[in-house]
């Protein structure tokens, strides 16, 4: 089963990505205003070149990139992606979107986007991914993820088509696409860290109003050197650092030693609101 494979960009140089490298990277950090942005471009640039030319009469299915208890980026995005897709399939008398998740067993904390094609799946293989293969039955299923780079993580959604013997027609969405075989891998890492270099420079995201927690910005504090971490956790609210450490907890961070000196921190200081880095 080859499944259909749209992207809303094509990237082909590192000097014109088709999109804002800096929108990009405040993205996977968490600022919901350009998840809305991406999701209703992704949207509109797939009912266009597919949708308006092709009848669709099952039931969709829309699934973010898998994730265990923290939402990836691309959940954010994909929120937005639905909704304008159900504003479109209303107006054309169709049934709005249904959602799934690919529930996901995590098995590192390294950073994904600076790896090269083969150990992006040497590390990705172990993870383990599942869903209800029942509720998903005679319906067409779309997979949204952000970018593709290598295929890793297509290649493991596929795996598990394939486990679960789905017969479903599917979609694999991406906002954008590495298709220059020429770049390294590691673009991914430049565009996740356009904007952000340091931990004091999520303060203009998580102010914004426009602020939602994923797995990416949840690790990186969680793995920031530890006087850059009590200096940043200074400047934060009681609900986002009562946040932090329960969606931490969630995703069982606190089994991964690296994360346990920030984490036992954020612990302390909310059993004890007078606790202070000595």
């Amino acid at each position: 089963m080859i499944p259909y494979t749209y992207s809303l960009h094509k990237i082909h140089d590192t000097d014109n990505f088709g999109f804002s490298a800096d929108d990009y990277s405040q993205f996977k950090f968490g600022d919901d205003k350009v998840a809305r942005k991406f999701g209703k471009d992704l949207a509109d640039g797939f009912i266009k070149s597919f949708l308006e030319d092709n009848l669709i009469v099952e039931q969709i299915v829309v699934i973010s990139s898998p994730y265990c208890f923290i939402p990836t980026a691309t959940f954010a995005m994909k929120n937005y992606f639905v909704n304008q897709v159900n504003h479109w399939l209303v107006e054309n008398g169709r049934m709005v979107v249904q959602e799934a998740k690919v529930h996901r067993t995590i098995t590192y904390k390294d950073d994904y986007g600076e790896l090269s094609a083969e150990d992006r799946m040497k590390l990705i293989g172990n993870d383990s991914f599942h869903i209800d293969k029942e509720f998903l039955k005679d319906k067409v299923l779309f997979f949204l993820d952000d970018i593709k780079i290598t295929g890793s993580h297509e290649k493991m959604i596929l795996k598990m088509v394939k486990e679960y013997g789905l017969k479903n027609d599917i979609f694999m969405l991406y906002f954008a696409e590495l298709v220059n075989r020429d770049i390294h891998p590691n673009v991914e890492n430049h565009l996740n860290y356009h904007k952000v270099r340091s931990i004091f420079d999520l303060d203009e995201i998580i102010k914004s109003g426009n602020f939602c927690f994923n797995t990416r910005i949840v690790k990186y504090i969680l793995n920031c050197d530890f006087n850059s971490f009590s200096i940043f956790l200074e400047k934060q609210t009681e609900d986002f650092i009562y946040n932090l450490y329960s969606l931490s907890l969630g995703n069982s961070y606190h089994t991964i030693e690296c994360y346990s000196r920030n984490l036992n921190f954020l612990k302390n200081y909310l059993n004890n609101k007078n606790y202070k880095l000595i």
